[in-house]
């Protein structure tokens, strides 16, 4: 069984002139991941699953908390590989269960074949399932962004920047390179993400932007989630509906 890891996680909304400006100041104290392509950066598709009551879209907004959401998220689009996640909330702290996917799995719960989730051994595959079949667990968003990540070992600090964040448009096509998607932040803003197990050296902490505050409501999720529906209608049984009325 797998051992919970409690972290914490900050988030601020920032702007170009903040970014370039810690930018210049990380490479003192933090390193690229090594994971991220030349650029620096990598392509994060998740596709958000929401309940018949819109649970964590509710919970989400009034600020619940203890939470948890469902995703399937995938990396510079391609399905090489492919995992479920949880993301448990408690207050500040943060918990993420993973469990791998085939691209057969994923196309079947796309399709509403559930049951392809028992198949596979580990237990996240299978509290999935019962979620989709008694809590009418169904798809609700689709959220890209583009991630720029740095990284400390003391501490385990991750700190990243997630920019362009948009929202999946017409269709649950996780696959879709072309998908259309629609901005939902102004183009000069972002979303940085500060995530530490332990404690937050103190080296990083001073690099924390001094003019930005602490994101408390908002999340990439509400916000693709805010600009879905104000094209398309959400239905509760089916998710979004596609085709307006």
């Amino acid at each position: 069984m797998t051992k919970q890891r409690w972290r914490h996680e900050l988030k601020y909304l920032i702007n170009l002139p903040d970014w370039a400006l810690l930018r210049s100041r990380f490479p003192a104290v933090l390193k690229p991941d090594p994971y991220t392509g030349e650029d620096g950066e990598y392509w994060i598709r998740s596709l958000y699953f929401d309940d018949y009551w819109n649970t964590a879209y509710e919970e989400k907004d009034a600020g619940v908390l203890t939470r948890c959401k469902y995703r399937i998220r995938i990396y510079n689009c391609s399905d090489e590989r492919i995992v479920l996640e949880r993301k448990n909330k408690y207050g500040p702290y943060i918990w993420k269960q993973s469990a791998p996917l085939t691209r057969a799995q994923t196309d079947a719960v796309l399709e509403g074949n559930y049951a392809v989730l028992l198949e596979g051994g580990a237990p996240l595959l299978k509290e999935f399932y019962y979620e989709c079949t008694s809590r009418v667990m169904r798809p609700r968003v689709i959220v890209d962004y583009d991630r720029e990540p740095w990284i400390l070992e003391a501490g385990d600090v991750r700190v990243t920047f997630d920019k362009h964040v948009r929202a999946g448009m017409g269709e649950f096509s996780l696959f879709d390179p072309d998908l259309p998607t629609v901005e939902t932040l102004p183009g000069d803003t972002m979303i940085m993400e500060v995530k530490y197990t332990e404690f937050l050296p103190r080296q990083v902490k001073s690099l924390l932007p001094p003019r930005s505050s602490e994101l408390t409501a908002a999340s990439k999720y509400v916000l693709c989630c805010d600009a879905a529906a104000r094209q398309f209608p959400y239905n509760r049984t089916e998710g979004i509906q596609w085709k307006k009325p």
